[in-house]
């Protein structure tokens, strides 16, 4: 199989920029829970590239593989830290599935490895006022500029989408949860305001989708969850919850940085951070991964996706109902 792919992307680089390239040193990466990154090198003819190649299997696309790209790139012009994206192909005729190409940074990705490095080297505060820095001048970006397939309308109340859409999941795979109910009542009751600006999203900014190195923050990676219109206190909250600290509670901000030091990064790139919107994006957040957790135990249940992964899913169900008592209660830090 990594012949296959060898050859596969040599091909399509010699076709690409028109003449003969030399694939070597391919070897899969472990970034990446529902898609394949495979680092190799490519000799392109006394210049040598270092890549990652990002396989997107069609069955689990969230974004085409070229709007994808094309977000990531806008980011990147934008000074957010992303890998440069070199080339893209929608065709599965070279490895089977559509792909990107991006440069590779030498970092840590796996979050236990990124709170290692962390820790030795005394970067926590860096790494969490470079994310608060790097988020805002995402949020900075003009989202008219974004591509017209990334999902989200200007029109639409983001909170209120969520909600409805939290209300649907606890339906249909928690009915019987009385915390969750619980957490509905709350996040209706509370519901904020829409934002006065809408901004393009990420979604899924967290410890474990950062490469991190000795001198901090290196890049955000996997976009495919991108939003052209979305309320920036989405991401700000999803990089807070506590299942992307890793053990090290204390350090709300993937367990490196505590929430003073993100915001001091985040205003400085221009960002609002308006504590009672971040506080709902908490909670939905955590009530979203919960709703997560319960679709894959079910995906395990009925057969659909025999995985052990999957099974042990429904036994963290009662972490999230402690996290949102926790984040609910009347006297929760905002």
């Amino acid at each position: 199989m990594t012949g296959d792919i060898a050859a596969g992307l040599a091909r399509f680089l010699s076709e690409d920029i028109g003449r003969a390239v030399t694939v070597s040193g391919v070897q899969p990466l472990s970034a990446g829970a529902r898609r394949r990154n495979i680092a190799f090198d490519a000799d392109l003819g006394g210049c040598e590239l270092r890549m990652v190649a990002t396989l997107v299997p069609g069955s689990i696309q969230l974004l085409p593989v070229d709007v994808e790209a094309g977000v990531r790139e806008l980011a990147r012009e934008h000074e957010v830290p992303v890998p440069h994206v070199l080339a893209v192909c929608t065709s599965t005729a070279y490895v089977g599935e559509p792909f990107m190409l991006s440069e590779r940074l030498d970092g840590e990705t796996v979050p236990r490895r990124v709170l290692r490095l962390v820790h030795e080297a005394g970067i926590g505060e860096l790494v969490g006022e470079q994310l608060g820095r790097a988020m805002g001048l995402l949020h900075a970006v003009d989202a008219d500029k974004a591509s017209p397939e990334l999902p989200g309308s200007a029109t639409a109340d983001p909170a209120r989408a969520l909600l409805a859409d939290a209300e649907a999941m606890v339906a249909r795979l928690l009915p019987d949860r009385p915390v969750f109910a619980l957490a509905l009542d709350w996040l209706a009751r509370h519901l904020p305001d829409r934002p006065e600006r809408l901004t393009v999203v990420h979604t899924d900014i967290r410890n474990g989708n950062l490469i991190v190195g000795p001198d901090g923050l290196l890049a955000i990676l996997d976009w495919e969850g991108a939003r052209r219109f979305g309320d920036p206190m989405r991401d700000a909250a999803w990089s807070a919850l506590r299942m992307w600290r890793f053990g090290v509670d204390e350090r709300e901000f993937g367990g490196f940085a505590d929430r003073e030091t993100f915001v001091r990064g985040y205003r400085s790139a221009g960002g609002v951070f308006d504590a009672d919107r971040f506080r709902w994006w908490k909670v939905a957040g955590t009530l979203a991964w919960g709703t997560m957790l319960a679709a894959q135990a079910a995906s395990f249940l009925d057969g659909s996706v025999p995985s052990i992964v999957m099974a042990a899913s429904g036994r963290r169900i009662p972490e999230i109902e402690w996290d949102l008592l926790m984040q609910i209660r009347p006297t929760a830090s905002r």
